[in-house]
């Protein structure tokens, strides 16, 4: 089995995409209007619009009004990240921190109410930990 993707479910599609784009640093690929993908190695964040959850089944979905998926991306500079995405991101819930894990991470809010964590491993564990992925 292999992890394909995480999937947001909003009303405002583009509003997201431009957000994802700013953040990834990669254009999205967009093979429908209600419909983006943003594709890097490791990963693919996808965007749906609210009228695709229809397919999945009346109720089945509620766009931004996830609390408590947390969307991660590892990153070689958390401060040169910080310094860079702070122009434009609007809701900051933690500035550069350490974790008790090893990692540095920082916590902000997509315009949906989503909640993203760059981090980068700092500790000798935690970079041993994340070795050899991608």
């Amino acid at each position: 089995m292999n992890f394909a993707s995480v999937r947001i479910i909003t009303d405002g599609v583009d509003r997201l995409v431009e957000f994802y784009e700013k953040v990834m640093g990669v254009s999205a690929e967009r093979p429908a209007p209600v419909f983006a993908e943003l594709v890097v190695p490791s990963c693919t964040l996808a965007i749906g619009h609210i009228q695709t959850a229809q397919l999945f089944g009346a109720g089945s979905v509620e766009a931004a009004n996830n609390h408590t998926v947390i969307i991660e991306f590892r990153v070689d500079d958390v401060e040169a990240e910080y310094a860079r995405l702070k122009p434009f991101v609007d809701d900051w819930v933690m500035e550069p921190t350490t974790m008790p894990w090893g990692n540095r991470s920082m916590l902000f809010r997509d315009p949906d109410g989503n909640l993203v964590n760059l981090f980068e491993p700092m500790t000798e564990e935690a970079i041993k930990r994340f070795s050899g992925r991608h």
